[in-house]
């Protein structure tokens, strides 16, 4: 009956939450060397920081994380977005010799409809090392929003207004223990 499903896509509305996320092309790698994962959020910083108020980000080497609230209209996000997807993908494409699309499109959101499900979202991105066994030790790891936070330096994610949610640095680092410890138990970690 139909050729295809068209999935329709939230649109980015101005002050509101957002999960961004997306994955290579059939799962294939979108970060090969720290020289990536770097570059990349050098252009997050570039293309998005003046439009998005970032709150965590979580990047691994097929997929990334964003939470972010939208700080200017549905159109002007989308092009900063596309600008910014653009961007990484022609440079890792013309370091990789590779052509083609990099990333699964449209890149996927989710809206966020309170403060406890942004909250939740913060600590689940910050942990997501632990999910795919990146690292156990995700305070440490150099590509998530977490250090910036409990370190209170940040060149992209709002630190202040991060900290704020959770009352303050000592909850946000408990918080993120407590997800550690439970974490670890479900994908069989050792602690110690």
């Amino acid at each position: 009956m139909y050729d295809s499903i068209i999935m329709k896509l939230e649109p980015l509305e101005q002050d509101f939450y957002y999960h961004i996320y997306n994955r290579g092309i059939n799962g294939c790698e979108i970060f090969k060397n720290n020289g990536n994962y770097s570059y990349f959020i050098k252009l997050l910083s570039k293309y998005l920081t003046s439009y998005v108020t970032v709150y965590a980000y979580c990047l691994l080497s097929n997929h990334f994380h964003l939470v972010v609230r939208i700080n200017v209209d549905q159109k002007i996000a989308s092009q900063k977005f596309s600008n910014f997807f653009n961007a990484y993908a022609k440079a890792f494409n013309n370091a990789n010799n590779r052509t083609g699309g990099l990333f699964e499109k449209p890149f996927k959101r989710i809206i966020l409809k309170s403060e406890n499900y942004l909250k939740n979202l913060i600590v689940y991105v910050n942990t997501n090392p632990i999910k795919h066994k990146v690292s156990l030790n995700f305070e440490n790891y150099l590509y998530s929003s977490y250090s910036d936070c409990s370190d209170k330096k940040s060149q992209i994610v709002d630190v202040n207004e991060v900290l704020d949610l959770f009352d303050d640095i000592e909850n946000f680092k408990f918080v993120h223990r407590y997800k550690k410890v439970i974490l670890s138990q479900k994908y069989s970690f050792e602690l110690f």
